[in-house]
């Protein structure tokens, strides 16, 4: 598979030019090719090929073309990935749906990896294929106990097979709030005696729409951060680490959001 980054640690989007198209519609230029990768990977899907390979080169090929289109993206942390053995349970904040389809990118040459995804998501036309060829768990959003089961049963069989588990504990994308990040995570590493590795993203390049939600404006304005951290070991109920792991989101994306005002007052 391709890596992105050279020293296994960063990666920042360098050398892309912008095209007059990217310069004037940011999210035609996107979209027109992403379309394309989508109903592409779907077709392999539904053909059984659409392995980890294929599913890492067209995360990366959506990346290239988000990167063609203005956007800046901004990786750090990727040593936790390479350094860690094992497989792990990701546990992020969910902003956008750029984090869903780039992730894939940056993890899968490290690790094989999986979602924990809303239910209606393998049931989007067209892209179903492509999720559904990815065994996802899948989870409802409205009947928490049923879903604690599901990602506790189906989360400790996938990391037994040696499969990392993605998960993001918000209700729905949005700006991050502590008291809508649940304790999912923690509770299926604690059960399955896996480490986590912490994520924090500022992925707001990709809008929400309003009436398509994952098909939001593009905003080359908006720098896309990622940054992995150190791998958690949860001890005892998990409560001390589930703390950690928002303190880690909150104190990136105010880092983040203080170095967009540093540059706004700037211009």
């Amino acid at each position: 598979m391709e890596l992105l980054s050279k020293d296994h640690a960063t990666y920042r989007t360098e050398g892309v030019g912008s095209s007059v198209l990217a310069s004037l519609w940011p999210s035609i230029r996107f979209y027109l090719p992403f379309l394309y990768i989508v109903v592409h990977s779907s077709n392999l899907a539904r053909n059984g090929k659409y392995d980890d390979r294929a599913w890492q080169q067209s995360s990366l090929n959506v990346l290239r073309q988000l990167e063609s289109s203005g956007v800046q993206v901004e990786v750090e942390g990727l040593e936790h990935l390479k350094n860690s053995d094992e497989p792990v349970v990701f546990i992020g904040n969910h902003l956008s749906m750029l984090e869903t389809v780039v992730l894939p990118s940056l993890i899968l040459p490290y690790k094989k990896a999986t979602f924990v995804v809303k239910q209606n998501l393998l049931d989007y036309p067209v892209f179903k294929h492509v999720m559904r060829s990815r065994n996802p768990i899948s989870v409802t959003r409205t009947n928490p106990r049923q879903d604690l089961k599901q990602v506790l049963e189906q989360g400790q069989q996938r990391l037994a097979d040696g499969i990392s588990v993605i998960i993001f504990p918000q209700t729905t994308r949005t700006e991050f709030n502590p008291e809508q990040f649940s304790s999912i995570g923690v509770k299926l590493a604690k059960k399955a005696g896996a480490k986590i590795i912490p994520l924090a993203l500022l992925t707001d390049a990709w809008g929400n729409g309003r009436l398509f939600k994952d098909l939001g404006r593009i905003e080359p304005k908006n720098k896309v951060k990622f940054r992995f951290g150190a791998p958690i070991e949860v001890k005892g109920k998990g409560t001390e680490e589930h703390q950690q792991i928002i303190e880690f989101i909150q104190q990136n994306l105010k880092r983040w959001q203080d170095e967009r005002k540093v540059i706004a007052n700037n211009q």
